[in-house]
Parts: structure tokens; C-alpha cells; sequence
């Protein structure tokens, strides 16, 4: 897919490579760009930066004026773990949690949901309705862009090929500012938006000061309804001016017909989910409807760590459950094909090779990922778990014996991911309920539908292991 790949130790590294043309791409969580190259959406890329092993880029905080900024590894599931975040910009917390599942919110990041620029990407709505702005660095020097002026067209940016994002920052609303998203999707999750919303409202004694309505994939880039946004402005939000602010807002987009609905549809559905966005904020916005302890799979890989080895590219040299593997070929696949064809575990499974299915999850450095999305280099200098890596000798996990018990197999294709994530949720619950067994398994699909039998082998995994640690 590349010829040549650099795993980069710091920021100065990333622009001094950056070569000013389109052959050279920066990777992060790689969600998009790997799926992109293999389209051909992205054309001539011959050189791949790695940025994933540069401490410090994954931090969210507020500083000392007020102003919140974001890292570019900024996974969405940083985001939807930041009390910072759920706190002063929650409409951005509920378009994270609305992204793929556990395993593309622990490689995908905001900055390169932004970067992509696909007007569906749920996180650009809320970062504009909040007036973000970027900072984009090269051997040039910096500048600072406004998110709104960020984007030309569809999957298109004022980001020249030799910048690199390296700081999202915005003023963090004040106490009587209330923001909402809602996305409109064909399924509960790992669906892209048919249309989706955000609202930011500035509120003084039960009347709209101002406001900011901002839609997503209802043109060719993210918009402001505006005359919506002047409408609301003096009044208080009942019912007649609700419904009227939802008819200016559809009246604002001018969205396509696509295979996920039909433009009709759309400018339908715009008005509903408006309606509901204002209602939630004129009630009190339920901030528990997202839960205060998401499901992460996250384990111990929060926060980016070095690479145990430099990388010369040369070899990977990567640590497999357990065992050292030292590997001179595999650097133009994905890590799924790597554990696959080079190092010869064949547990892991490839289901769709899109970060669909999730029959490829394995844990890389503590975090459960689609590892058919994850560029094979990056297993360099990295702790990899995969489904044989799970039981100890012949002991098999506790997940992987309560789905032969529970009859949870069925065919098997995808019981390895399945109990990859399983696996992974019992490390951060030692008692998870029903709601948290379903989140976890959000990214891993069952041709043969079992889910019932899957969610009680899980189920009773846990209090097996709960029932073990008591003895």
C-alpha cells in the first residue's frame, strides 16, 4: 500500500518529512487512510509518518484563559472519557460516542475525522458550532485556521501537503451555554450519518442570547443554519418557536440523495432531530444518556507510550502474546495481514477488512482495535495480544470457556473478535450489565445472529471470574 514508512518520535520529525506534494500522508488512527488508499480515494501515497509513538499529542485540557485544547491523537474515546469535555462541550462527547464502536474510537481521531473531510464526519458539526480553530505547523512555521474556513468542498481543505494538525482548541462555553448533537443513522452503531446536528445556545432568563446551529452531511461542507440561528435570538424556547426553528433549519440544507436516504428524507429528518436537540436543551440536556463510565476497551492503553525499540525500518521487532517475533517483511500490509501471513497466527480473523465486523480485534499496546485497520510497521516496538494469546497453557480464558459452554461458537468466524472484546470489557468491569455487555460487543458482528447466546456466555463469564476471585 506504501513504500516507505516512518514511525516518527516527535513533531519536528512529522514536518521536516513532509515533503509538500501528495505522496506522503501522516497516520494516525488510520480508520480513513487505509481504507482510502485501498479505494483509491487516495492516489500515489508513497510514503506513510506514523505519528501514534509522539508523547504528549493525546491530551486534553483547559488552559489558563479559558481555552480547551486537543491533541491530534485525540482518539474519539479520549473524548468521550474526559469529565473536561462532558462537562463544557458535550455535544462534541455525544457525536465521539456516536462514532464505529469501542475498537474505531480507540484508533480514530478527532483530527483526522476533521482532516478526512466528509460533511458526514460526526465530530466537525459540534467543533464548529463551538467556533474551534486549528493550528497547522510545517518547516514554513505555524498558523491558525477557523474550522468553518477549513474546508473548500467534499474531502477537501486549505491544509497544505506539508502541514500536520497540532493543536484543536476552543473557548470553553460558559455555564449558561448548552450545547446538543443528535445523528440520524441507519443502525444503532458503526453507522455513518445520514444527517446529524449541533447546537450550541446561549441562554439568559429563559430567552436564546445567541446561537449557533450547525449542520452536518447537508451539503457539500458543514453550515450554519442561519437564519434559524438570527430567528432564535430574544425569544424563549416554546413549543411554536421550536417547530418554526426546525423548519428554518431544513429550509438551510441543500443535502443528495445517496444510498443511506434520499435528500426528501433528509430535509424531513433535519426538522425532527432540530426539534429534538432544542427540546433536550430546554428541558435540561440528560447527560446520563451517555453513561458517566463508558465502556472504552481501552485497558492500560489510555495514554501513548514510546516504542520499546527504535525503529530503523529495517524489521519489526514486536512482542506476541508474550513471545519476541523480529520480521523483515510485512511492511506494505496491514497489521491483520502481518499476524496472519508473516508471524502465522491465524486466529485472528478478516471479515470484511473495513473495520465492520470486528472479527479481527486484537488488543494492541492495552487497546482492543480492528487490526485490518492498523498499518503492520505499527507493531513495531508494541505488545500485541491476539485470540491465542488469551487462555494460559491449556487453561482457556474464562470467555472463551463460557462460549463453549453457552454454545455462543456457532460457526466461528467471528468468535475470536467477539471474545477479544469480551475479554477486554472484563479487565474494566468485573460486573458488567447487560447495557455494558452491548456496548462492548458494538464493533463485532454475527453472521449467524446469535447474540442472545453470545451476551449470556459473557454474561456468565463474568461471574465466573467474580466467583474465582473470591476463593
Amino acid at each position: 500500500m506504501w513504500k516507505k514508512y516512518i514511525l516518527a518520535e516527535s513533531v519536528e520529525e512529522v514536518v521536516d518529512a513532509l515533503d509538500g506534494d501528495n505522496s506522503t500522508r501522516i497516520i494516525a488512527g488510520g480508520t480513513d487512510l487505509i481504507l482510502e488508499i485501498e479505494r483509491g480515494v487516495r492516489e500515489g501515497i508513497h510514503t506513510v509518518i506514523d505519528i501514534t509513538r509522539i508523547p504528549g499529542l493525546d491530551e486534553i485540557y483547559e488552559d489558563e484563559d479559558g481555552v480547551i485544547h486537543m491533541g491530534p491523537l485525540v482518539t474519539h474515546n479520549h473524548v468521550v472519557a474526559s469529565p473536561l469535555i462532558r462537562e463544557k462541550a458535550f455535544a462534541l462527547l455525544q457525536a465521539c460516542w456516536e462514532v464505529g464502536s469501542p475498537q474505531i474510537r480507540n484508533r480514530g481521531t478527532i483530527a483526522g475525522n476533521l482532516v478526512t473531510a466528509s460533511p458526514a464526519n460526526d465530530a466537525i458539526s459540534p467543533l464548529v458550532a463551538l467556533d474551534a480553530r486549528l493550528k497547522l505547523k510545517s518547516v514554513r512555521g505555524e498558523r491558525e485556521v477557523a474550522l468553518v474556513d477549513f474546508y473548500t468542498g467534499v474531502r477537501k481543505t486549505v491544509m497544505a501537503p506539508d502541514e500536520m494538525i497540532t493543536d484543536i482548541f476552543f473557548n470553553a462555553p460558559a455555564q449558561n451555554q448548552h450545547s446538543f448533537f443528535i445523528k440520524t443513522a441507519l443502525r444503532k452503531a458503526q453507522a455513518i450519518s445520514v444527517i446529524n446536528i449541533s447546537i450550541l445556545l446561549t441562554l439568559r432568563d429563559n430567552s436564546v442570547q445567541d446561537a449557533n446551529i450547525t449542520l452536518g452531511a447537508a451539503a457539500p461542507t458543514i453550515i450554519h443554519a442561519e437564519e434559524a440561528e438570527s430567528y432564535l435570538v430574544g425569544k424563549e424556547l416554546t413549543d411554536d418557536v421550536i417547530a418554526e426553528t426546525g423548519r428554518l433549519t431544513a429550509k438551510a440544507a441543500s443535502p443528495i440523495s445517496d444510498v443511506r436516504g434520499s435528500a426528501e428524507y433528509r430535509d424531513y429528518m433535519l426538522g425532527v432531530i432540530t426539534r429534538r436537540s432544542l427540546t433536550a436543551i430546554r428541558d435540561g440536556v440528560d447527560k446520563s444518556t451517555i453513561p458517566s463510565n463508558p465502556i472504552l476497551l481501552m485497558g492500560s492503553g489510555f495514554n501513548v507510550e514510546p516504542a520499546k525499540v527504535p525503529w530503523n525500518g529495517d524489521e519489526i521487532q514486536t512482542w506476541i502474546n508474550g513471545k519476541e517475533y523480529r520480521l523483515t517483511t510485512g511492511f506494505d500490509k496491514t497489521l491483520l495481514d502481518f499476524i496472519r501471513e508473516d508471524v502465522g497466527l491465524i486466529g485472528t480473523k478478516e471479515g470484511c477488512a473495513e473495520g465492520e465486523c470486528g472479527a479481527c480485534t486484537i488488543f494492541l499496546d492495552g487497546r482492543a482495535v480492528m487490526s485490518c485497520l492498523v498499518p503492520a510497521p505499527r507493531a513495531h516496538g508494541a505488545e500485541i495480544v491476539t485470540i491465542e494469546g488469551l487462555q494460559s497453557g491449556d487453561q482457556l480464558h474464562p470467555v472463551q470457556d463460557a462460549f463453549v459452554q453457552y454454545g455462543a461458537i456457532q460457526c466461528g468466524f467471528c468468535t475470536p473478535g467477539f471474545v477479544m472484546s469480551a475479554a477486554k470489557l472484563l479487565e474494566e468491569r468485573q460486573t458488567p450489565s447487560q447495557m455494558e455487555i452491548r456496548q462492548a460487543i458494538t464493533g463485532n458482528l454475527c453472521r449467524c445472529t446469535g447474540y442472545y447466546k453470545i451476551i449470556e456466555a459473557i454474561d456468565n463469564a463474568a461471574k465466573s471470574t467474580q466467583s474465582i476471585g473470591k476463593k
